[in-house]
């Protein structure tokens, strides 16, 4: 190899990674962090804190995983326990189905067990003439079934904490990112 075809890798090589370097920080400025200022100039906190949660429709018998997504939300959107005064309402309408995709052929029980959880949810103002933004969050969750039928109960209930602070969080971060770009 010629000590110039050396030369010249080198200096490709170098030209890429300014190159790379030069388009990360052109781009940089087209992001803007989630939670940091808004459009607006308020602090994402405050609009987060403007939402009243209302409770969530779920069908008979899946109002439990309603609670928990509701208690979730609350505490997610504004933990701080100071009153806020509302400028947003949040509406929900969840589902549950519980599948059971491991049977035992020796005793032909289930082993396990997956949730599936759909919410609907509309983000409005408060006098529920506009909608600011609405969606669908999906998740799972699984859980090992027992023998012992309070273990199996227990296991599914800690199933549906874990989906429900998962679809709270999916919820979140949707409205944080309609709210940050909202003027």
């Amino acid at each position: 190899m010629k000590r110039s075809d050396g030369r010249r890798a080198v200096a490709g090589t170098i030209g890429r990674a300014a190159c790379v370097v030069a388009l990360a920080f052109n781009l940089s400025a087209c992001f803007r962090p989630l939670y940091g200022p808004t459009a607006s100039g308020e602090s994402m906190g405050a609009l987060l804190a403007g939402i009243q949660v209302d409770e969530i429709a779920m069908a008979q018998g899946q109002e439990r995983i309603g609670h928990y997504l509701r208690s979730e939300l609350i505490f997610g959107l504004d933990g701080s326990g100071q009153p806020a005064p509302k400028r947003y309402r949040l509406k929900m309408q969840g589902s549950e189905v519980i599948q059971t995709p491991i049977v035992s052929s020796t005793t032909g029980r289930a082993e396990a067990g997956t949730i599936v959880a759909n919410v609907k949810f509309s983000l409005e103002n408060l006098d529920g003439t506009k909608v600011v933004t609405d969606g669908v969050a999906t998740s799972t969750a699984t859980y090992d079934r027992s023998v012992q039928r309070f273990a199996s109960q227990r296991a599914a209930r800690d199933a549906e904490i874990r989906l429900a602070k998962v679809l709270a969080d999916q919820i979140k971060t949707r409205i944080a990112s309609v709210l940050s770009a909202k003027p």
